[in-house]
């Protein structure tokens, strides 16, 4: 009987094991907090000075160009230099955005302007460090750890996406903007302290410098490998078709149940969540692109009834479903990622698994915005979630590899596997780091 809840709750091997995965936990978490004040401060601030609702969408449009671009040269920088130094790098200059933002917001007239700049540099900065943490990640952290960590880090970005909006939109209500950004300042220094005690991570010898060359080559490497090709695919159909959050907003007002919105918005989030925090079942999986596919086909369902119900509670509950479903096929399809690519290629990879995940849910916003205004909000809703379910069967079809792959027998994973094996001891989990 006690192995039943065992089974259930969340792997904390990589947390007991790596001090600098502890350290990496802590420092995305302080981070994850003090971004959810800003991501609510920035557009309130901006339909304070505007009123205006294109003002306020187009703080979106602004940030997927650079989003792209940055993301790309970031995956190959991060190949090209030491990670630690980039992560920490980009992390202070986020701060100082974040105390720009502040300035800003503490003149007797606040300009425009600079919303729309820190938005850009924000998404820049964004496109710069996470493929050097997603690459990181396989360093720090065992190659059979890889499931249970993802689970973990999508646990700490959960707890942000439900506690953090919330918490942001009391301390708004009380204190307006300008605490929300000079919070986010003190969050960001501490998680540059964190980061700056994490040991170098520089580039292997054969490392190249930063070039289209090399963002070239990764993506010659992504297309030869159709298993990792059809993650991307699946990820990109599953948002683009059934990612309905702009249409939240005219969805409570039809359901006759405005005060649900930032229910709607935390169902998500909730319901992966929850996945995280029992994921300790992930271990034990190896067919992970039928998870993949299997669980965003179950997204895109969980999506259409949600857009059938016309009970406000069973939109929730079907929303917090969806939610659980994303969560599951996100940690397979980390996991296919980090216990397959090689170090060297891992950064510039990260940067094409950027785009994949950044661009659905951009064009999923108009595309639920477009079918809604020619149809209807919920025709809207369930039609995507219909469309996710058969543009991932047939993506099943088209990409065989994605459903044969098995982590136990798939050659680019022994590899690994062997490579991780036969490479040098790690230094001691509790050793001090050198300094920068």
């Amino acid at each position: 009987m006690s192995t039943v809840p065992r089974s259930l709750l969340p792997d904390l091997s990589p947390w007991r094991s790596s001090r600098d995965y502890r350290l990496m936990w802590c420092a995305g978490a302080v981070t994850v907090f003090g971004s959810f004040l800003t991501f609510v401060a920035l557009p309130l601030q901006m339909k304070e000075l505007t009123d205006s609702t294109v003002a306020v969408g187009a703080l979106g449009a602004v940030e997927l160009v650079p989003l792209i671009v940055f993301g790309l040269y970031g995956g190959a920088l991060a190949d090209a230099v030491d990670r630690r130094k980039l992560i920490v790098g980009s992390e202070a200059a986020l701060g100082l955005v974040a105390l720009c933002l502040l300035a800003n917001s503490l003149v007797p007239h606040p300009a425009v302007w600079p919303l729309y700049a820190a938005a850009a540099l924000t998404s820049a900065l964004t496109g710069i460090q996470r493929p050097a943490l997603d690459a990181l990640l396989p360093r720090v952290v065992a190659h059979e750890q890889l499931a249970a960590a993802a689970a973990l880090n999508s646990l700490r970005w959960q707890l942000g996406a439900v506690l953090g909006p919330s918490l942001a939109g009391l301390l708004l209500a009380g204190a307006g903007v300008r605490t929300a950004y000079a919070l986010d300042v003190v969050t960001f220094a501490v998680s540059v302290l964190l980061g700056y005690r994490l040991r170098p991570a520089p580039p292997g010898h054969e490392a190249a410098r930063p070039s289209l060359r090399g963002i070239a080559e990764g993506a010659r490497y992504a297309w030869s490998r159709k298993e990792l090709l059809g993650t991307y695919a699946v990820d990109i159909a599953a948002t683009l078709f059934a990612f309905p959050i702009a249409v939240f907003p005219f969805l409570a007002e039809d359901l006759g149940a405005e005060w649900s919105l930032g229910l709607m918005y935390a169902a998500l989030p909730f319901g992966s969540m929850l996945v995280s925090a029992t994921s300790g079942w992930t271990g034990r999986v190896h067919c992970h692109g039928r998870a993949v596919a299997g669980a965003a086909m179950c997204w895109g369902a969980a999506m259409a009834v949600a857009g059938w119900m016309t009970n406000v509670w069973l939109v929730l509950l079907f929303l917090t479903v969806a939610g659980g479903c994303d969560m599951v096929s996100g940690i397979f399809r980390s996991t296919m990622w980090n216990q397959t690519i090689p170090d060297g290629l891992r950064g510039r990879l990260a940067g094409i698994e950027l785009l994949s995940y950044s661009a659905g849910p951009q064009l999923g916003q108009v595309r639920s915005g477009g079918v809604a205004a020619l149809t209807s909000v919920r025709t809207s809703v369930w039609s995507g979630g219909l469309a996710c379910v058969a543009a991932v069967g047939l993506l099943t079809l088209a990409l065989p590899k994605l459903m044969s792959y098995d982590s136990r027998t798939d050659p680019h994973a022994r590899h690994v596997r062997e490579q991780r094996a036969a490479g040098p001891v790690p230094p001691e989990p509790d050793a001090p780091a050198p300094g920068v």
